[in-house]
């Protein structure tokens, strides 16, 4: 699935290609990357690794290039935003699943797809700040509501993946972090 860029007729490819990376594997070593590891990863910080994450996408979307595009097939701020605040969403309704069945299959979710429906390439800064402020203060509260005895409940993605709620919470925050990296520009980092 491909995302168009909101500019039409521009000349220029500014196609995004989806990703079908496995990521899963970053939950056994540091990404090269972004630098995340996940063995620095205290599980009692995540709650607030989450929110700091969503502070960072609230001052970044004040840019006034929040809006643009770094390169041709790279998407804008606003749209990794979008993004983030989606994945917050989903890994929110992920833990609830974990915390709340037994063993827990997860309903398969097409980022690509949803990044197309919801036209991340038209959204506007202002209106993404508060929903993904939001979802990431959901996502935080249920991180921050484990109890001691649940952080090993499963759960499993239709491809076979088990995570527990630990090792979704480090994979969760993989994504956080490792898009933050991806507009490290913009802050000049």
């Amino acid at each position: 699935m491909m995302v168009e860029d909101s500019v039409e007729n521009s000349g220029v490819d500014s196609r995004i290609a989806p990703d079908t990376k496995d990521w899963t594997w970053v939950l056994e070593r540091p990404c090269p990357e972004c630098g995340f590891d996940p063995a620095a990863v205290e599980r009692a910080g995540l709650g607030d690794a989450v929110r700091d994450n969503a502070a960072f996408w609230a001052t970044a979307l004040g840019d006034p290039r929040a809006a643009q595009r770094p390169a041709p097939g790279v998407w804008s701020p606003v749209e990794y935003a979008c993004h983030v605040r989606d994945v917050n969403r989903v890994f929110a309704g992920r833990l609830e699943q974990m915390l709340t069945e037994d063993d827990p299959q997860f309903a398969d979710w097409d980022q690509d797809e949803t990044a197309v429906t919801e036209r991340y390439d038209e959204q506007r800064a202002a209106d993404v700040v508060p929903d993904l402020l939001a979802a990431g203060e959901r996502v935080a509260a249920g991180y921050d509501g484990v109890r001691n005895d649940a952080w090993d409940r499963p759960g499993r993605r239709s491809n076979g993946s088990l995570f527990t709620v630990d090792t979704i919470g480090r994979y969760h925050l993989h994504d956080l972090v490792h898009h933050r990296w991806d507009v490290r520009w913009i802050m000049g980092e």
